[in-house]
């Protein structure tokens, strides 16, 4: 089991803070045997696929490498041109493969923990010249299984090797007898498959050593319980401040709520430690909507800036522990109190008419009925 400095045994996952800081400092997963299957293998079938076309650009440079005036031949300058020219033609000749291959370098390379720009990761560390450190990682289980993985490359390459030049051993020797031209493009034929074929035992080695290197890079960055904890009071901050910081938005999301109670049309009272107010519109709402509700200081509150902004406030204890225990804020009432909250507001609309216009003071009604499901008992220390 992996342990830490202090002895603590690594049990748990990275956390995502933890891949990220080890990417950062170009920590990542990586496998070299990937890269040289996918540069060798690819790189074999690009010649493969161009060796014709390779075969006539060298024809061409040979031929015209060879083929020398007789006015060159006392030109000292003439032979360096020649060699510049025939440098150049090389160059364009191959600079399809050349792009081919350091694509899939590129690709291969980044195909297991992406791509990542650190500048730690090339600083000089004196702890990399430590000698005991690097007999531990050379008798580590990493170190093993690279002793491993470079004994059975040399076997599986040479076995490979060995068996390609003995089955291309006779027409590799009837190039002899071939024209320049088809002879240099089935030489580059023949150089291509072998790569090919060669590379293709690569890719057991591979297999096999990326879920190594993506397990060895998640056993290194496992954490201990204590730097799981220490992680997260950093990332979210200490108790002190989390609870600081909900205090701060529990005030922010009271003064939100306080702002929507002059737009009530009526509140609801216990009457004195419960309040609830309701909003309705008919035109815009299926039914009327709790926009404020608290109890004891808060419920307070919600009394005294209603009445300051002539908001009817109604006393019904049953309705009130009921809307307040059976909804959030936002929600519209339960189906079973439309009712009560109906009679109440039709209270409230003809309130408004006596108030407009004068007449006869509507009676508060008595009779608001809420389901025996949605009644909630009258305790004083309900805990809220």
């Amino acid at each position: 089991m992996a342990e830490n400095e202090d002895g603590q045994e690594k049990t748990e996952q990275p956390t995502a803070k933890r891949l990220q800081d080890a990417k950062r400092k170009g920590q990542i997963a990586r496998s070299r045997e990937l890269n040289t299957m996918s540069i060798t293998l690819i790189g074999g079938m690009v010649l493969v696929g161009l060796s014709g076309h390779f075969g006539a650009g060298l024809s061409e440079i040979m031929t015209g490498g060879f083929t020398i005036p007789r006015a060159d031949m006392y030109d000292p300058v003439a032979m360096l041109n020649r060699l510049v020219a025939a440098v150049q033609e090389a160059l364009l000749m191959l600079l399809p493969f050349f792009l081919v291959v350091v694509a899939v370098a590129i690709g291969s390379s980044v195909a297991l923990g992406g791509i990542a720009f650190s500048g730690e990761a090339i600083l000089p560390k004196l702890s990399k010249l430590n000698p005991l450190k690097g007999l531990k990682r050379i008798f580590s289980a990493k170190g093993v299984v690279e002793l491993f993985k470079a004994l059975a490359k040399f076997l599986l390459v040479g076995g490979a090797t060995a068996l390609v030049l003995w089955w291309s051993l006779d027409e590799f020797l009837g190039l002899g007898r071939m024209e320049l031209r088809p002879a240099v493009q089935q030489l580059g034929s023949m150089v291509g498959w072998s790569f090919v074929l060669i590379a293709s035992t690569l890719v057991l080695i591979a297999m096999i050593d990326v879920p190594f290197q993506l397990w060895d890079h998640n056993r290194q960055l496992k954490m201990t319980r204590q730097e799981v904890r220490e992680e997260l009071k950093e990332t979210e901050g200490r108790p002190e401040v989390r609870g600081r910081i909900r205090s701060l938005q529990r005030e922010m999301a009271q003064r939100r709520m306080m702002e929507e109670v002059p737009k009530a049309d009526v509140i609801v009272t216990n009457p004195t430690h419960y309040s609830v107010a309701l909003r309705y519109d008919q035109d815009r709402m299926r039914a009327p909507k709790v926009v404020a509700k608290g109890v004891d200081l808060v419920a307070a509150n919600i009394r005294r800036v209603g009445e300051e902004h002539q908001v009817p406030v109604v006393e019904s204890p049953m309705l009130a522990r009921a809307i307040y225990s059976h909804t959030e804020l936002g929600d519209f009432i339960p189906a079973g109190l439309y009712l009560a909250v109906a009679k109440l507001l039709a209270y409230v609309f003809q309130l408004r008419v006596y108030r407009k216009d004068g007449g006869v003071r509507p009676g508060l009604p008595t009779d608001l009925p809420v389901p025996e499901e949605l009644q909630v008992p009258g305790e004083e220390d309900v805990n809220h």
